[in-house]
């Protein structure tokens, strides 16, 4: 009941907090026999590092995984996993004057009222450092998923209100933004420069298209796929919407238009986003999630105390301006676990 853990049959657990001596997962239901290094897992934690922006956070750990359990000889086991990843460049002081305040946008007058405690360095559990340990967790789902041929991709498709047009691409890939609008990523570098000049911060939609998924994996009714996918994503701290195909367009369109007709080649249109009444349906997912400008802000703001007093506070610290691009291997790993859980599933089903 404690809200850490995802999953029915790939279950995930993700424990530490910003300013802890480490974050990590627990992966239980991984099946053996799959071939997984700290390679494979560290690559996909590196994309979540601060990347060359002058935007990007400060804040400089290595994220080095160290497996725990579960691996032996390069195969998982069939044990539970346990993953670990080092807090070693974290700096208590610059949060000491929050002790007693409310941060506007955080979650520390709801942790507050939840548990009577909090850890104020960093934002604790609920910072964005706490997603390092579903990246770990989601290169494992990656493997499952991916000898049943599937592939998760997500990229930028709009960032401080400004749109991105095109497709994801090996160039995608390369730039900064994973941006598959070159003009439009440029503008939305110095967008972020000009935020972070101002001592402000931008919200973005990230795009997550998944290619090869068999059709047939979610439950008719109660763990529909697109309810599992959209609350994973909904999961993380900084996602305040979430859309699969069309989305919230559909609710503009006529059903002769919103309806994907089929032919012998298959669906002639993906307005459904690759899932029908809470099932999959062999057209490739897409869905849209749209995360909010990161509430850490350089500007004064007004809050209370803990006692109920006002105050103004300026967040220190080290901050992005922006959780794209770091946010895209986590909204991939999300994606990846719940696909992972579905697929094992339905073999426990279908055999």
């Amino acid at each position: 009941m404690s809200g850490n853990t995802i999953g029915v049959l790939f279950k995930v657990t993700t424990w530490g907090e910003s300013h802890g001596p480490a974050v990590g997962a627990v992966i239980d239901g991984c099946p053996p026999r799959i071939d997984i290094s700290e390679t494979d897992i560290q690559a996909e934690l590196d994309r979540r590092r601060p990347g060359g922006l002058l935007s990007a956070s400060p804040r400089r750990e290595a994220d080095r995984v160290e497996i725990l359990s579960g691996v032996f000889e390069g195969k998982t086991t069939g044990t539970p996993i346990s993953l670990m990843i080092r807090n070693a460049d974290a700096e208590s002081a610059a949060y000491e004057e929050l002790r007693n305040l409310f941060r506007p946008g955080h979650g520390d007058i709801t942790y507050q009222a939840k548990y009577g405690i909090r850890d104020h360095r960093g934002g604790g559990r609920a910072s964005g450092r706490e997603t390092a340990g579903r990246v770990a967790a989601g290169a494992v789902a990656r493997k499952i998923i991916g000898r049943a041929g599937m592939a998760v991709t997500a990229f930028t498709r709009e960032l401080g209100g400004i749109v991105a047009g095109g497709e994801f691409s090996a160039e995608t890939a390369e730039n900064p933004l994973r941006c598959p609008d070159p003009e439009a990523g440029k503008r939305m570098i110095a967008r972020l420069e000009e935020a972070r000049a101002t001592g402000d911060t931008l919200g973005g939609i990230v795009e997550i298209r998944v290619r090869g998924c068999p059709p047939g994996l979610g439950e008719p009714v109660f763990g529909k796929i697109d309810g599992d996918l959209a609350g994973a994503l909904m999961g993380i701290g900084t996602v305040k919407g979430v859309e699969i195909g069309a989305g919230f367009a559909a609710a503009r369109m006529t059903g002769s238009a919103c309806n994907d007709t089929i032919g012998p080649e298959g669906f002639r249109t993906n307005n459904a986003g690759g899932i029908l009444a809470g099932i999959t349906s062999g057209a490739e997912i897409v869905i849209r999630v749209a995360c909010k400008p990161i509430p850490s802000i350089a500007r004064p703001q007004e809050t209370i105390d803990i006692w109920g007093n006002p105050a103004v506070v300026t967040i220190k610290g080290r901050h992005d301006a922006a959780v794209i691009p770091r946010i895209i291997p986590v909204c991939e790993a999300m994606v990846s676990i719940v696909l992972a859980d579905h697929l094992l599933r339905q073999r426990a089903i279908a055999g």
